[in-house]
């Protein structure tokens, strides 16, 4: 769409062209396996005088995009989908209006695509969600867009008309998700401990942190400070036991990617985990309660299926190793991989290079810290 990109690399300088300058793409834009990608780049095609389609792989093929067509077509946009609402998605963009949007479900990803429609567009939007989700998008965009207000209040966001974006220099720190996976290795192995530095603590990302700590599990915070408007710190993480709890109501959206690790991990713990109000586990990469809750059983665990989540009943005793199908979902293969580098098990994964699309050195890390 015009825009000059480097190659990937750790450092990266990116030479912007302007809130409405981006051009008409002569080919469809591949998300491939991101949500995130297909969902926010859409807000931002919906705001130029352009029509862009985006297409997917397989898996994101399959995950819900109506939830960002009605908003973008409340605002003015023309979405095209499949008969059943996925992917591919062309949208035609230009003059949007105003828009004060409810959405069902608490998602980032839908909040940030009606924000930054609105920040592209030049009009003032509001978001309310039934709880509240990430803010990452909101944090930037208080740091960066000129000439608007941005109101957050609990589950509400509003932003009113932007007049252009300024550039910032960004520090990314640890992602929250992927330090999660080897947190919970600390929390399962009697006598280990491990220290992860330069994690993003944001609140709405440290619900699965504050459940360990809920569960018995010693967290310590270290070295608070703010990053790019992001709190950022030391987690070290110590075993205590592991006792089951129940995850629920706002919580949920602050740890809805570690959900499947923390089903794993409560098929080791005293007693039992239930998972309650996790509805939006069926519509990410995989259907991930049904998924755990198979895989789960595959290995001897205890496990019950729920319409919005899952019941863990834990106690090591009775796993054993197995297959461990993942269907193509990364958080899956993590999060097994982690169950079996925890207890010994013979854990099969079907195929772990899927963890590439959100973590290619994660087998090599895993590995590092259990030899």
């Amino acid at each position: 769409m015009g825009v000059a990109m480097p190659e990937l690399a750790p450092d990266l300088r990116i030479e912007g062209v302007g809130l409405r300058g981006l051009r008409q793409p002569t080919v469809a834009l591949d998300a491939a396996n991101s949500g995130t990608t297909a969902r926010l780049l859409a807000g931002v095609i919906a705001g130029h005088p352009m029509t862009a389609t985006l297409v997917g792989d397989a898996s994101l093929s399959r995950r819900p995009m109506r939830r960002i067509a009605a908003p973008l077509a409340a605002m003015g946009a023309r979405v095209a989908l499949t008969e059943q609402g996925t992917l591919p998605m062309t949208i035609t963009g230009g003059p949007l209006a105003p828009v004060d949007w409810t959405s069902d479900t608490a998602s980032a990803q839908v909040k940030s695509c009606v924000l930054l429609a609105g920040v592209v567009a030049g009009v003032p939007v509001s978001v309310r969600e039934p709880a509240r989700s990430r803010d990452h998008t909101e944090r930037l965009l208080r740091t960066t867009a000129v000439g608007a207000e941005l109101v957050q209040d609990d589950t509400l966001v509003r932003i009113g008309r932007v007049d252009h974006l300024q550039p910032l220099d960004v520090v990314v720190p640890g992602d929250p998700s992927s330090a999660a996976f080897f947190a919970a290795l600390a929390a399962a192995v009697p006598g280990s401990e491990v220290v992860l530095t330069n994690v993003c603590l944001n609140p709405t990302r440290t619900g699965f942190f504050n459940t360990l700590q809920r569960m018995g599990v010693e967290v310590e915070l270290l070295d608070r400070r703010e990053v790019g408007g992001e709190p950022v710190g030391t987690l070290r993480v110590r075993p205590r036991g592991l006792a089951g709890r129940t995850v629920a109501g706002a919580m949920i959206p602050t740890m809805i990617d570690e959900l499947p690790l923390l089903a794993c991990l409560a098929a080791l713990a005293d007693g039992e985990t239930t998972i309650r109000d996790a509805h939006e586990l069926r519509a990410k990469e995989s259907d991930r309660i049904a998924a755990v809750v198979a895989n789960l059983r595959a290995l001897g665990a205890d496990a019950e299926e729920r319409p919005d989540g899952l019941v863990i009943r834990g106690g090591r005793g009775a796993l054993h190793g197995g297959a461990v199908t993942t269907h193509g979902d990364h958080r899956l293969a993590m999060a097994f991989g982690v169950l079996g580098a925890a207890t010994g098990l013979d854990v099969r994964i079907d195929d772990p290079a899927c963890v590439d699309v959100s973590y290619p050195g994660f087998w090599r890390d895993l590995a590092q810290l259990t030899r």
